[in-house]
């Protein structure tokens, strides 16, 4: 037996737990909705739940078949996206992809023992950490991005301020008798 096909033989459940793992611990997040997410029937009825089960899809089939780490980077960046703009801690933002080695390891453990898989769930712990500090690289490009974004919002209404005071300035001026 290889752990690619109890991965693969395993995927709903694995995917399935992992995504109820994340909404449980994203309680404080803005995801305060988690049950109304576990409950959801249809995907397309909330896009944060669609862009990270499709997200989770991706990741999850890029271990199955040994993906190089830039074909799942694309999947890391949906779900980092979102989370950049959420109001937790970067450690809470990158945390899915630890648990998804926890999914992985409490839904396999009998048959990693039973089969002696150790080696290679090591090698897919491997490159999940790989994941993480990819997860952790494209979050602080969000946050960058939007403290940039804010940077130039409070830039620009400080501009229209300065001239909307130089107008009225002006026109007080140019009163008679001023």
């Amino acid at each position: 037996m290889k752990i690619k096909d109890l991965l693969i033989e395993k995927r709903p459940q694995i995917i399935k737990k992992w995504f109820d793992s994340i909404i449980d611990i994203s309680e404080t997040s803005a995801l305060e909705t988690s049950p109304f997410l576990k409950n959801l029937k249809k995907q397309f009825n909330h896009p944060a739940k669609s862009m990270i089960i499709e997200g989770m899809e991706g990741i999850f089939d890029g271990i199955i078949n040994d993906s190089d780490i830039e074909k799942t980077a694309p999947f890391l960046d949906s779900i980092i996206r979102l989370r950049a703009v959420q109001d937790i801690t970067p450690s809470q933002a990158v945390s899915f992809t630890a648990i998804l080695k926890k999914t992985i390891r409490d839904e396999l453990s009998d048959d990693i023992r039973k089969h002696q898989l150790f080696e290679k769930l090591l090698e897919i712990e491997s490159k999940i950490d790989m994941f993480t500090y990819l997860s952790f690289d494209i979050y602080m490009e969000c946050r960058e991005k939007l403290f940039n974004i804010r940077t130039k919002e409070v830039k620009d209404m400080t501009y229209r301020l300065i001239q909307s005071a130089n107008r009225a300035t002006t026109v007080r001026e140019k009163r008679p008798g001023s």
